[in-house]
């Protein structure tokens, strides 16, 4: 792997959805590079420092939330003289997103007193009142044709779908919920997931015209659901619990058909490659070297003295595990991190009360695949939107990489550069590495259909 130099940042990068362009915020400076040669593109000054970016699909345009003001800033590639500049005045703006035609920008007020829809064609504006929640609670079907929001009234749950061309209500239809968590188009746009607060659990799916299809709850009592994520081919909806276990759901019946626990204890018979982050020593021949004393006596090794690598380990082995207090909100415990791989056969899960810890499921032959436990707690784990390939960060100056041939390690060249969090280019070509105040990119190698990486590669 090849690595860039790093550049300042101070607040969110990403790359465009075209993958030409990574955007930068830099304090009250939007800095958009290309991606290849990494010379700036273009230069926006906003009015204060920016909170948040997002690009809209076509690459063209790209708004930057200023939630100190509040106020939104959208600013265009190809026309650098053009700008928008959205307040909402005293409701304030808690969140903003793109809508699927890059042609008009959603906000969310703050205290959800309303959802406005902003054109940037005609300057035309669209309210839906008492939107659910700011960040969350609104989807988009994969052809951009509709949008489902969810709102409360009359302390109820319902689901307004827009359409996303004329922005007029297509229907209203109420959900059996207490407290909406979240929902989620399935990738057909068949079918709308909906789940609720941890406090019940509960996972209902629904058609567009309001008919719950099926409604599914493993258990009562006790937290419930955690996270939730449709599989890319759409057959699959994969359910994170409290309770430490991932359940899938298949897409014609609604039924279970694997239950995968995350115990910190794995026996035999488990198949599965348990791979285990060690420090590796680099080996000076210091035979020759002559330190005087006050030099031994000196401060700690220099950062990097340490190589690390992954060493196979056997079952039966027990997992680093945290128990959380009894008598604290929001326990770090159940299935926080879940994604799915590209191809839908692989999906990887991380128990919050072993944040070590991170689990691979084989969903083609329900079996657990692979465990990869690291010295610190996993930050991020993000799969190559092109092949099977599995990128993780701890916070070290490591990159941690997992395939079906096996895992490996990968240095970061650059000095004191730790990796708190990581993004795919679209085509898989390149990461965007993340440290507090930096940011580097690494080129990635295709994968080639069959090979065995070792940690020096």
């Amino acid at each position: 792997m090849e690595f860039t130099e790093a550049y300042k940042q101070t607040g969110p990068c990403c790359f465009s959805p075209n993958a030409r362009y990574i955007a930068v915020a830099v304090d009250y400076r939007l800095v958009i590079r290309d991606t290849l040669s990494f010379r700036v593109v273009q230069l926006f000054s906003c009015l204060d420092k920016i909170s948040y970016i997002e690009w809209a699909l076509d690459s063209e345009y790209i708004l930057c939330g200023l939630y100190k003001r509040p106020m939104i800033q959208a600013w265009s590639l190809t026309q650098p003289e053009w700008t928008c500049k959205i307040d909402e005045g005293p409701a304030g703006i808690a969140y903003a997103r793109w809508s699927p035609d890059s042609r008009h920008i959603l906000t969310t007020s703050e205290f959800q007193l309303r959802l406005t829809v902003w054109s940037l064609v005609n300057t035309a504006c669209v309210h839906v009142q008492w939107p659910k929640h700011a960040s969350k609670g609104v989807s988009f079907t994969k052809d951009g044709k509709f949008a489902a929001i969810c709102t409360r009234r009359d302390c109820k749950d319902y689901i307004n779908l827009l359409s996303c061309h004329s922005w007029e209500i297509m229907g209203v239809f109420a959900v059996d919920t207490l407290d909406l968590a979240d929902l989620e188009w399935s990738p057909d746009d068949s079918a709308i997931v909906i789940w609720d607060s941890p406090l019940e659990y509960k996972v209902l799916i629904y058609s567009p015209d309001g008919r719950c299809l099926f409604k599914y709850q493993a258990y009562e009592s006790g937290l419930g659901v955690k996270s939730v994520s449709w599989s890319p081919c759409g057959q699959f909806l994969a359910v994170g619990s409290y309770d430490q276990m991932l359940r899938v759901l298949n897409h014609l019946t609604w039924k279970t058909f694997a239950e995968f626990m995350h115990l910190s204890t794995v026996r035999a018979p488990c198949c599965a490659a348990v791979f285990k982050e060690v420090d590796e020593p680099l080996q000076l021949d210091m035979s020759e070297l002559c330190l005087d004393d006050d030099f031994m006596r000196g401060s700690d090794a220099p950062e990097g003295h340490f190589k690390v690598r992954y060493e196979v380990m056997e079952v039966p082995i027990t997992l680093p595990f945290q128990k959380p207090p009894a008598d604290k909100p929001n326990p770090k415990q159940g299935i926080g991190l879940l994604s799915w791989s590209n191809d839908s056969q692989f999906i990887c899960t991380r128990n919050d009360s072993m944040p070590t810890a991170l689990w691979i499921w084989d969903i083609r032959h329900l079996e657990l695949a692979a465990i990869l436990v690291q010295k610190d707690p996993i930050r991020a784990a993000v799969w190559d939107p092109i092949c099977t390939r599995l990128v993780l960060c701890t916070g070290s100056s490591h990159l941690y990489m997992w395939t079906a041939s096996g895992a490996y390690c990968v240095s970061n060249p650059l000095p004191q550069f730790s990796i708190t969090d990581l993004k795919w280019n679209r085509d898989g070509s390149c990461l965007l590495l993340k440290d507090k105040e930096s940011f580097c990119c690494a080129a990635v190698p295709l994968l080639p259909e069959s090979s065995d990486y070792s940690s020096d590669d």
